[in-house]
């Protein structure tokens, strides 16, 4: 049987695929041919794999916003842990560090707040001597304490923020809760922060507005 004059294969291959252009039906049929089942299946998985990514990242959003609200717990454990290791467990090294005796506790997170002292503050915004702001910031102080200066005996209250890492919010709010309560109380207001730590920056804050930081261990 004769045959014609064989193309090279760059030719040959330039003449398939100018049909293929000319018949796209043909297209799918060569790749039959030519392509396992596993390669023809490979855009349904492709879409399948992107599916899957897409849900992928939505499952990593939802982790990192799970994660940040477990930081966000840990923290509040951590500083709810302390607050009741100090004033449970402590409390005597504030007494120590500041020297005071025969102080009576009239705030603080176990004990809650004392009936005459809710009534002084009370009554104290009635008269306008403070606001309902400075009402409200003054309880919400973790502690409040009115004892003696062991030195000369007079009368001292002690306003105490704690914190697992005292910071410059500490400061701040130890502060303006001792200079509202003066304004009730008319007596030495000594603001405290406590803490198991503190950053030199916020010590020297705390020590330029008169606040006394007092070691939690």
């Amino acid at each position: 049987m004769a045959t014609g004059p064989q193309l090279d294969p760059q030719s040959l291959v330039a003449r398939i695929i100018a049909e293929l252009q000319a018949n796209p039906e043909a297209q799918q049929l060569l790749l039959r041919a030519l392509l396992t089942n596993e390669f023809l299946g490979m855009p349904a998985r492709l879409d399948a794999i992107e599916k899957d990514i897409a849900e992928l990242k939505i499952d990593v959003a939802q982790l990192k916003e799970d994660v940040a609200e477990l930081k966000t717990d840990v923290a509040y454990l951590r500083g709810s842990d302390l607050e009741n290791r100090f004033f449970r467990q402590i409390s005597g090294r504030l007494y120590q560090r500041l020297r005071l005796r025969r102080g009576r506790v009239m705030l603080s997170p176990i004990q809650g707040l004392m009936i005459e002292f809710g009534d002084l503050l009370a009554d104290a915004e009635d008269d306008g001597i403070i606001s309902e702001e400075q009402y409200n910031r003054i309880l919400n102080t973790d502690s409040v304490i009115r004892a003696h200066d062991r030195d000369n005996g007079t009368a001292v209250w002690v306003v105490v923020e704690a914190s697992y890492t005292v910071g410059e919010t500490d400061v701040t709010r130890a502060k303006a809760s001792a200079d509202y309560l003066k304004l009730v109380v008319h007596e030495d207001v000594m603001p405290v922060v406590a803490g198991q730590s503190i950053d030199p920056r916020d010590l020297a804050r705390a020590e330029a507005a008169g606040v006394r930081y007092v070691e939690v261990r």
